[in-house]
């Protein structure tokens, strides 16, 4: 892996900004958004989840345990990693409002911020003797990277042909419509990028393996409008959003603003999902708002007949994808001389090459983890040319990758020994599908949540005392975000409320990992289905459900100790 950056010029610029009378707050905290990279540039790590808190005279990095390693290795000695989720350490938001001196006045930009989360933290530090929350419209790190700043995208959006989603926008406008009176408001405001996309049938390339674009939605019982740059749409897309008014992207604040009056008079409110920024709520002035989970979030988690055989179909490509890989991968390494000169680089391009081959393949769904040995052990680890490791027979080999297809999105994991792995590296392994297989077999009521499914995939590995710092699964999009909510397997307590229907997708992948030898995950990307059962104790309420697997990849038998599966398992 690369050096760390050095960070001591980034953020003494940043602390000078901070002290200003212009702005005076002693903590600037950003939860960042995937499209704009401010906490890499800011600190050097650049994994996909983690929160950087900085004050005057320290800097605190905040992420979980799938990046512990890579935060370590990519962050100088300006950075403290907070390791969250082990005992004492608290969560970012509990360091500004404990841990924080009495006073402090907390600068964060407001379109990067939950208006959950800022309300909650304002309330606190308010409580606080004279601490705030402010509010900074201009991001002190956008001024400090300044004109290294990577323009905005501007790329067109295309339409998503009815053929692969199912049903027309306008059907899933009504759908959402009629939702409004039993809701209890006048409309919905959207600002989740994948929500968009899904709602008005349109895809794009404004975040990398995202076919999503920037924008904002406004559904009224009256109007619909996309708040969208005139830039990103053409003659076709125009016609496609016949009856739908368009209006520049940063409009929506000003409009909002102008709308809450209305809203005042009429005592009514329009409801935001829970993850609209707190610009949006303050703009529309919160008591006009309703914050609460949003319709669409279900709604698109719930896939329909076509979107369900897409899924089936874009797999069985991937899957003849990554047959080739490992197949192309072997003979490379045993016979071709590959051995300690083909790097995690390499196989990954060579990967992509051939993902990209198939049939209505568009790209891939995130960057593609290619990991050797101890690179494996990072468990989100991505490789980069020239500090990527050499691809070794005698190491066990991780590569979790995925393809967006025009019918779907894949998203898959195998781990191989191209040599002859420990006795040790094979119970582990063993174990490791012990899990998924508890998981893939599972039979359960309609309704259950992931929470409660999770421990299936854990209980060969705690016999052993051992486990892994990340979910068991996550939803995927059709053609959208290969995360999707909300439903997931894992013991994040928001699970409890996200039970399994008919119709949703989501990933299979327990893991182990050795930090400084090895990591194991088998992922597979499944299906939340129907299944007979010979009663039914629900009395018809929803039925039983089971899991679908749709991945077509093969697993490596010789990493396998056959005495540790019963007879089930095999």
């Amino acid at each position: 892996m690369a050096a760390p950056v050095n960070t001591t010029d980034r953020l003494g610029h940043l602390r000078q900004l901070m002290a200003s009378p212009k702005y005076n707050v002693t903590a600037y905290s950003e939860y960042v958004a995937a499209c704009d990279e401010r906490r890499p540039f800011i600190s050097g790590f650049d994994g996909s989840a983690g929160c950087a808190v900085i004050t005057l005279d320290s800097a605190s990095m905040f992420t979980d345990g799938r990046y512990f390693l890579q935060a370590r290795q990519q962050m100088d000695d300006n950075w403290t990693l907070m390791k969250r989720g082990l005992p004492g350490v608290p969560t970012w938001q509990e360091y500004l409002t404990d841990h924080l001196p009495a006073g402090t006045r907390v600068g964060i930009d407001p379109t990067l911020l939950s208006s959950a989360e800022g309300t909650s933290l304002k309330k606190t530090l308010n409580a606080r003797g004279n601490g705030d929350l402010v509010a900074i419209e201009e991001n002190l790190v956008d001024i400090v990277w300044g004109s290294q700043r990577p323009p905005r995208p501007q790329d067109k959006v295309f339409i998503h042909d009815v053929k692969y989603a199912g049903e027309s926008h306008m059907d899933k406008i009504t759908r959402v419509r009629a939702g409004f009176e039993s809701l209890d408001t006048d409309g919905l405001v959207v600002a989740a990028l994948d929500e968009i996309a899904w709602l008005f049938n349109l895809r794009g390339s404004d975040i990398d393996y995202n076919p999503v674009f920037f924008a904002y939605a406004l559904v009224t019982k009256a109007d619909v409008t996309l708040y969208i740059d005139d830039a990103k749409l053409d003659s076709n897309v125009r016609s496609h959003l016949q009856g739908i008014k368009t209006r520049p992207y940063s409009a929506i604040f000003g409009e909002l603003d102008e709308l809450s009056a209305s809203l005042v008079q009429s005592k009514r409110k329009l409801l935001a999902g829970q993850n609209a920024s707190w610009a949006l709520v303050k703009a529309l002035g919160e008591d006009n708002v309703k914050v609460d989970k949003s319709p669409i979030t279900m709604l698109k988690s719930l896939k329909n007949p076509t979107e369900l055989d897409g899924m089936r179909q874009c797999h069985i490509r991937d899957g003849a994808a990554m047959a080739n890989y490992f197949g192309w991968l072997e003979h490379e390494l045993l016979f071709n001389g590959g051995h300690l000169r083909l790097s995690e680089v390499d196989v990954a391009d060579k990967l992509e090459e051939l993902r990209r081959a198939q049939k209505h393949c568009v790209g891939l769904s995130f960057d593609t983890i290619s990991s050797v040995g101890p690179n494996g052990a990072i468990i989100h680890y991505s490789p980069k040319r020239g500090s990527d490791a050499l691809l070794d027979v005698n190491k066990m080999y991780l590569c979790d990758s995925g393809g967006q297809y025009l019918d779907g999105t894949t998203d898959v994991t195998r781990t191989y020994h191209f040599g002859t792995p420990s006795a040790w590296e094979r119970e582990c392994f063993t174990r490791v599908l012990k899990g998924h297989i508890a998981l893939d077999r599972a039979v359960f009521p309609s309704g259950t949540s992931g929470y409660a499914l999770d421990p299936l995939a854990r209980l060969p590995l705690w016999e052993l005392g051992l486990d892994y710092r990340h979910g068991t699964g996550h939803g995927v999009g059709s053609f959208l975000n290969v995360h999707e909510g909300p439903q997931g397997v894992g013991m994040r307590m928001n699970y409890l409320s996200a039970g399994f229907q008919h119709g949703m997708t989501i990933t299979n992948e327990p893991g182990y990992y050795e930090d400084g030898s090895f990591g194991i995950r088998i992922e597979n990307t499944c299906l939340v289905v129907k299944t007979e059962t010979k009663f039914d104790y629900t009395g018809g309420a929803g039925g039983y459900l089971t899991f679908e697997p749709v991945t077509m990849v093969p697993i490596q038998k010789k990493l396998i100790r056959s005495g540790l599966l019963n007879e089930d398992e095999k």
